[in-house]
């Protein structure tokens, strides 16, 4: 019943989330490099040999950038829709691309996965709910405005991978130019702060027990910002801000009654200090292109 997770990252720079129970796994996206994926899975002492599958959110560079590289070398079957598959020009090997509709579960081992339309700037996006008997996961980015698909799968979770990409007076103020802070406030943009409290504080089930805050923006919000606005809403779940330089640690999310949830179960990735001139450090997109990928 027990579900581990993390993020190995999060942000505009790349977005890559690992879900799984003792013997299998999936990724959630892979826009990071084969190379910094196995790195980071390394430090948090999993193993690429349980990860099963791939499952694409959408398009964007920052959700597909390893995604060639990592499933061609594992051999990892990539679940993503016809349309989202068309407008991303990867070049994927056909035995392993694998295609999902909204709502038509795919079974993974012992793992369920369910994907669900939302409002963003794509072709075809969806978010992702994964279950492990009575216990789920969400993966809730890259969304520009809640809908009742969002709002549903919400109040199944256990523990959540929840967009909060920027402040609104950070942007606001801020030296995008019109037309781009106007992509990422609109209805298929980005959930601001509270836009994301306001789904948490609405359709919070009494039994979510971790948040994790992702996809924040690196020029138009804090971490501290909403770490602390988070908290004070916190009613029982653990508040974690997801980094874009660096993996969580993994966490253990269990549906049994009576489990301290969540536990960390792995040295804490947050003492894994981020080195600004190494090699391996994921460049950072040019903010005036964002309005390909935000």
């Amino acid at each position: 019943m027990q579900l581990f997770i993390t993020s190995l990252n999060s942000g505009s720079n790349g977005n890559c989330y690992y879900i799984g129970n003792e013997t299998e796994a999936v990724l959630v996206d892979a826009g990071i490099s084969c190379r910094e994926t196995e790195r980071r899975m390394v430090r948090l002492g999993l193993s690429m040999e349980k990860v099963k599958a791939i499952f694409i959110s959408h398009e964007h560079s920052d959700h597909i950038r390893g995604l060639d590289v990592l499933s061609r070398k594992y051999q990892l079957p990539v679940y993503i829709t016809p349309k989202t598959l068309r407008y991303s020009r990867l070049n994927l090997a056909t035995e392993l691309v694998q295609h999902f509709t909204a709502y038509e579960s795919v079974q993974v081992g012992a793992l369920t996965i369910t994907g669900f339309p939302k409002f963003h700037d794509a072709s075809d996006p969806h978010s992702f709910v994964i279950g492990n008997g009575h216990t789920n996961v969400g993966v809730f980015t890259d969304i520009g405005s809640c809908c009742t698909h969002v709002e549903k799968q919400f109040r199944q979770c256990h523990a959540i991978f929840l967009e909060a990409n920027y402040d609104d007076d950070m942007l606001a103020n801020g030296y995008y130019p019109a037309h781009l802070k106007k992509r990422i406030s609109g209805k298929r943009g980005h959930l601001s702060n509270q836009q994301a409290l306001d789904l948490f504080n609405l359709h919070k089930p009494g039994f979510m027990r971790l948040v994790l805050l992702s996809h924040l923006s690196r020029d138009n919000n804090d971490p501290q910002l909403v770490q602390e606005l988070f908290s004070r809403h916190a009613a029982g779940a653990e508040i974690v801000v997801a980094s874009r330089y660096n993996e969580t640690p993994v966490y253990v999310v269990s549906a049994f009654p009576g489990d301290e949830l969540p536990e960390t179960v792995c040295f804490p990735a947050e003492k894994v200090k981020p080195k600004r001139n190494s090699k391996t450090r994921i460049k950072e997109p040019n903010p005036l292109q964002l309005a390909l990928d935000f």
